[in-house]
Parts: structure tokens; C-alpha cells; sequence
């Protein structure tokens, strides 16, 4: 599991292709950093962020884009 104090300061965010541009769903997410992929809320950037183990978001990506998880 990621470490809850993965220092975001020097992050570099780009908003994810699958925002819409409406100004809702806006997620981004920092790509460089060891281990882990910080994603965070694009309209509250100075808000937390979620920080995935990098060896989960590949799948967790795949999961999403096939459709295979519920709501």
C-alpha cells in the first residue's frame, strides 16, 4: 500500500483524457513518481489526494475500461 505522507509537492498533475469538460468527473493525476499515482479532484487542487500503488493502477485502469467494475 501506498504511504499516506507521499510528498505531492513537487508533482506534476495532468488532467486524465477521460474528464468531460463540463466542469464535472475532473480527476488528474501525477505520472514520475516511484511506486505510486497520486490522483486528485481537478476543481479542488489544493484538496487531498488519493494515492495508489503503482502496481494497482494498471489493472485498476483495465478494469475501468472494459467495464468490469459496478456501481
Amino acid at each position: 500500500m501506498a504511504s499516506h505522507d507521499t510528498d505531492l509537492s513537487a508533482a506534476t498533475w495532468r488532467k486524465s483524457s477521460y474528464s468531460n469538460g463540463t466542469g464535472g468527473e475532473c480527476v488528474e493525476i501525477a505520472d514520475g513518481l516511484p511506486d505510486v499515482v497520486p490522483v486528485r479532484d481537478s476543481k479542488t487542487t489544493d484538496g487531498p489526494a488519493v494515492v495508489f500503488p503503482a502496481t494497482a493502477w494498471t489493472p485498476f485502469v483495465t478494469a475501468v475500461t472494459k467495464g468490469d467494475l459496478s456501481l
